[in-house]
């Protein structure tokens, strides 16, 4: 027993003896492959010193992340005030258009009705000086037209809301009342104006590429002090390009792309014509864009400029709307000296008692038979049943009254086949086309009294 107690110990000795050489073995690898990795690493990479590392970034990370929460509500928060300003913002600008809509509109009554007034008085006899003051009267009048007309349109097309109403015309119907309306305006200048006339039928916005045109006849006048100007067409492949050149001083080769921007202005003289803000070729290059009608310009110091613009032919099968209308063939000495307006009668439809007078003493003075009143019932009473060649109507006739399209399609049942002219200061292109669709004509206030004179001329002429 005390032998086999003696083997039982002896194996327990050989146990333990075993146990802990392995367990140093083990100590002893375990050393090793610390000393190696630790002495592979530089001292702040150490294993203690790289978990102290993780935490202090675990820490930065955790305080960047809120910042970075905190930041993207402090942004949300400024966002969210800027779409605030913004919707203000355009709210306060479509209030300006809206405003500028309705001050031009309730200003061009006043300056419609001087413009007839001051157009009839240049009809009359008048001693010589009389005569010189009512010429100034007159183109104090178009320089009031001009700065009003340019400021509302950049006000529209700033604020998006002018639009482009695209019809097939004949290129006559803008660019014979042009000519003639320049032909004037130029030899008050001492210029003469050369015209080159076309029956093109093109598709535009008639309204807006006169407004092209025009500005370009503005500044040829403007800026030329002697000379001559052009207007006229030459036929390309891709479409009709109308020209505007003048006889001026040029302008040099670095001012022409900067004249197309707002305030802009070539070099110019100190002569009292040159009237302007700055604003006709930045309305032109915006029109033209929106039109897709490419401007260019071409001018040489000293010998003057070209301007001219690209519009695209009608379709084929496409003839010339109603606002195209037709013209007799008169001879150039006779055009003007014909008068179809003599005795024609003429109803004159509007809620402006200024303007019904102007409009009476203009179409008189062209050697009408005028018919004004504010409403049909007034105008039948007075007519003593004669039948009206043509009606003159303005689109606005009050809040609680039928507007002119509906008013003149009314009285066109009435007596069919009676030409119109809606009169509006309303640009829309909704109630240009309206007009358009509805068969009859648009013109736009301050009236243009050749304009219109031109145009009751050739709707006579067409139904004779």
């Amino acid at each position: 027993m005390a032998l086999f107690q003696l083997a039982a110990d002896s194996d327990t000795a050989a146990d333990d003896a075993t146990l802990r050489e392995e367990n140093r073995r083990l100590r002893k690898v375990c050393q090793a492959l610390m000393e190696r990795v630790e002495s592979g690493s530089s001292p702040s990479n150490a294993p203690y010193a790289a978990f102290e590392r993780s935490v202090l970034l675990a820490e930065q990370v955790r305080e960047r992340t809120d910042a970075l929460h905190r930041t993207l509500d402090e942004l949300s928060q400024v966002n969210a005030r800027l779409l605030a300003a913004n919707a203000e913002a355009e709210a306060a600008n479509l209030s300006k258009t809206k405003f500028l809509a309705a001050v031009s509109h309730d200003l061009l009554q006043p300056l419609n009705a001087a413009r007839l007034f001051a157009s009839a008085l240049e009809t009359h006899a008048l001693p010589e000086a009389s005569q010189a003051l009512v010429g100034h009267i007159g183109r104090s009048l178009k320089d009031v037209e001009g700065l009003l007309g340019t400021l509302v349109d950049i006000s529209r097309l700033d604020a998006g809301v002018l639009h482009a109403d695209k019809a097939p015309f004949a290129v006559s119907t803008l660019l014979d009342a042009l000519a003639e309306e320049y032909r004037q305006v130029a030899a008050v200048r001492g210029l003469t104006l050369h015209y080159v006339p076309s029956s093109v039928v093109v598709d535009s916005d008639l309204a807006l590429l006169a407004r092209v045109v025009r500005n370009f006849l503005s500044n040829a006048v403007r800026y030329t002090e002697q000379g001559h100007l052009l207007l006229g067409c030459r036929r390309r492949a891709n479409g009709l390009e109308i020209m505007v050149g003048d006889t001026g001083p040029g302008i040099p080769e670095p001012q022409r792309q900067a004249i197309f921007l707002e305030f802009r202005r070539a070099n110019q003289s100190q002569s009292s014509h040159s009237r302007g803000l700055g604003l006709g070729l930045a309305i032109v290059d915006r029109i033209s864009t929106m039109l897709e009608h490419p401007v260019t310009l071409a001018s040489q110091l000293g010998y003057g400029s070209l301007f001219s613009v690209l519009i695209p032919y009608a379709a084929p099968s496409t003839g010339a709307s109603s606002v195209a209308y037709a013209q007799k063939s008169w001879p150039e000495s006779e055009r003007w000296q014909h008068n179809p307006l003599q005795g024609c009668v003429i109803w004159v439809i509007d809620d402006d008692p200024a303007i019904i007078e102007g409009m009476q003493a203009l179409l008189g003075s062209w050697g009408c038979r005028v018919r004004a009143a504010a409403t049909v019932s007034a105008l039948e009473a007075a007519s003593d049943g004669e039948r009206p060649a043509v009606l003159l109507v303005d689109y606005h006739l009050g809040d609680h009254r039928e507007n002119g399209i509906d008013l003149a399609a009314r009285l066109r049942r009435r007596y069919p086949g009676l030409a119109t002219v809606v009169i509006t200061a309303n640009h829309e292109a909704a109630l240009k086309r309206a007009t358009r669709e509805a068969g009859m004509h648009c013109l736009l206030k301050p009236l243009k009294p050749l304009r219109l004179k031109m145009l009751l001329g050739a709707l006579l002429e067409s139904h004779a």
